[in-house]
């Protein structure tokens, strides 16, 4: 079920929150919403959930409002701030949660089950959640926003004061959801974004500043190749002097001389590796390492949020 954002906007007073933003997510996208604190992500994730009314603007869900509020069944919310009875046990406080959300009393058990099985509450589902660690609570916070099977699925800080095997196991679960569900994250833990989404989103002081996959951030900031080239066999000088003559190569730079290696950055929408290759072959030397240089995805966010 696809996501549409349209000129969405909110004001908390002289505070634009969230300032005239638009983008979609399509079915089976896992999309990674980034930003500082304030930057405005919890609010619009609210405003997807129908959770908060937008200024200006729409969500549409499915092709249908969220104004209407025929959407918030297909949304299953996991808050920054898991909300969750602590007295309760797993299975009861599940149990509540398939009842509130209108699930068919019949039809419950199996989908306890299934969650159980799925969000790997299968030991701890027996206690009382106030027992729990902080990674089997974020686990009965997934289950919660699942029980009535939506097909989207919105996650704010799901791995916030996990340790990082626990990171790793809700990361997990995450991307085995997000094979049949839409999904939207927010985090702070830029490595997390790379490993788990398909797309990446930056909001920045209420506005959109990024859109894209890491790899098509990553070139429209440097907007050029980087190697790391090591040439052996050469006099080092010679080798620095002809690689800066190739057409595609704009600049070379020395990062360890006596290694022979060096820096070499292509010109704009160039790529310098069949180059590169070929003039070794040319002067008989031994080409070693050729490794791009990617920028990374915590540069590009500073670069983009830092003002």
């Amino acid at each position: 079920m696809d996501i549409k954002i349209q000129n969405l906007s909110k004001s908390y007073g002289l505070q634009k929150a969230v300032n005239d933003i638009s983008f979609e997510v399509r079915t089976g996208e896992i999309v990674g919403f980034l930003g500082p604190n304030g930057a405005g992500k919890t609010t619009t994730m609210k405003m997807i959930t129908g959770y908060l009314d937008a200024d200006a603007g729409d969500v549409t869900i499915g092709g249908k409002s969220v104004k209407s509020g025929d959407t918030k069944q297909h949304i299953g919310y996991l808050p920054e701030h898991n909300p969750l009875y602590l007295e309760m046990p797993v299975l009861d406080y599940l149990t509540f949660c398939a009842s509130v959300q209108g699930m068919n009393k019949a039809g419950i058990p199996d989908r306890l089950r299934k969650m159980v099985r799925e969000c790997g509450l299968d030991a701890e589902k027996h206690k009382k959640i106030g027992e729990l660690s902080k990674g089997y609570r974020q686990r009965v916070g997934l289950a919660q926003a699942l029980i009535h099977d939506p097909e989207i699925l919105i996650l704010d800080e799901p791995t916030t004061g996990l340790d990082p095997n626990q990171i790793v196991e809700i990361r997990e679960l995450i991307k085995n959801i997000g094979k049949e569900k839409t999904v939207i994250l927010s985090t702070h833990i830029l490595p997390e974004v790379e490993a788990t989404c398909d797309r990446i989103l930056i909001i920045n002081n209420g506005s959109i500043v990024a859109d894209g996959t890491a790899a098509t951030l990553r070139k429209q900031a440097k907007g050029q190749q980087v190697l790391h080239v090591r040439i052996e066999d050469g006099e080092q000088n010679e080798v620095f002097e002809k690689l800066r003559n190739l057409p595609s190569v704009a600049m070379v730079d020395f990062l360890d001389r006596e290694a022979g290696r060096f820096e070499v950055q292509s010109q704009q929408e160039a790529t310098a590796n069949r180059e590169i290759f070929e003039l070794c072959v040319k002067q008989k030397w031994a080409l070693t390492e050729m490794v791009p240089f990617e920028t990374r995805l915590e540069d590009i966010f500073r670069d983009l949020t830092l003002n």
